[in-house]
């Protein structure tokens, strides 16, 4: 079982079938030099000393392409923490709050007292609502705000895309801390709609995935997680390709695949996943499903 990490391996000799399924199903972060690029990033701006004209970061990729997993990786890394002291006090480093569905002032600041687990007065107007949180983020020394979902924006009248995007503007001018946007290809028309944001903001995107070396060394990074005694030998050329077609180069996608092959062989007893395997998953690939929704609207 060389093909296995140590841990994998000891949960392939000891586990039962429940335990193997349960880890299989659990969240995984697999590392690949492009995500690695943009945690470095994000690493950087969250400690960029202070100037009057912040850097600002879009991320753009499409749905289920790992936007969320890396933001939540980087979250992870940065959770809210006590610095003990004479008196304890709690730092939250980084913020994430998720954009509204329709570009309202007011939700945006609701959705942040609330990550904060600070009170929201419904007779509160904006203007002091803002007030309360500038004045949060300073006593718990946040050093960067994470937006995710920022193409939410579009839904929203031209004016009160405008409005939104001047209370982003605002913030980081006031708290002098960094913005990170985070969105589908939808979300680059929101930042250059506005000529101050599009000159802030460097946009990085998570592109599909191809049939390249780094796509098959992410895997054979992947196999060494699954918990199957024998070897799939995944990076092969025609496992590789298959897997690759199937996804449409969507990570969310080959992660979804891998899980229900692997989970499939492993109550097949087969330990292993092939091309039958792959043959026999309950799986629509994207552009499938999308042809499905099609013909139903006729």
């Amino acid at each position: 079982m060389k093909h296995l990490t140590t841990k994998t391996k000891e949960l392939v000799l000891n586990g039962s079938l429940e335990e193997k399924i349960f880890h299989l199903r659990k969240q995984k972060w697999i590392p690949y030099p492009n995500a690695d690029k943009i945690l470095a990033k994000l690493d950087d701006l969250k400690n960029y000393p202070t100037v009057d004209r912040m850097p600002n970061l879009l991320i753009v990729g499409e749905t289920n392409n790992g936007k969320t997993a890396l933001i939540n990786r980087f979250y992870k890394k940065n959770n809210p923490y006590i610095r003990k002291g004479e008196y304890d006090v709690v730092i939250a480093p980084v913020l994430v709050v998720q954009a509204p569905a329709e570009p309202d002032e007011k939700s945006f600041y609701n959705k942040i007292l609330q990550i904060l687990n600070a009170p929201i007065i419904k007779s509160e107007s904006p203007d002091i609502k803002q007030r309360r949180i500038i004045s949060l983020f300073k006593k718990l020394e946040v050093k960067l705000i994470i937006v995710d979902e920022i193409h939410h924006v579009l839904a929203g009248s031209p004016l009160k895309q405008r409005i939104f995007l001047n209370v982003l503007k605002y913030l980081s001018n006031e708290l002098k801390i960094p913005i990170i946007c985070v969105g589908i290809r939808d979300a680059f028309n929101v930042i250059q709609s506005d000529s101050q944001l599009s000159n802030r903001f460097e946009t990085v995107i998570l592109e599909r995935w191809k049939m390249n070396d780094v796509y098959l060394q992410f895997l054979v990074n992947y196999e060494a997680l699954l918990p199957l005694e024998n070897p799939s030998y995944l990076a092969e050329n025609s496992m590789a390709s298959r897997i690759l077609a199937m996804s449409d180069g969507l990570i969310g996608e080959i992660n979804t695949i891998l899980v229900k092959a692997a989970e499939l062989a492993l109550n097949s007893g087969l330990n292993k996943i092939d091309h039958k395997i792959l043959d026999n998953i309950e799986y629509v690939a994207p552009e499938d499903r999308k042809k499905i929704l099609r013909r139903a609207n006729l």
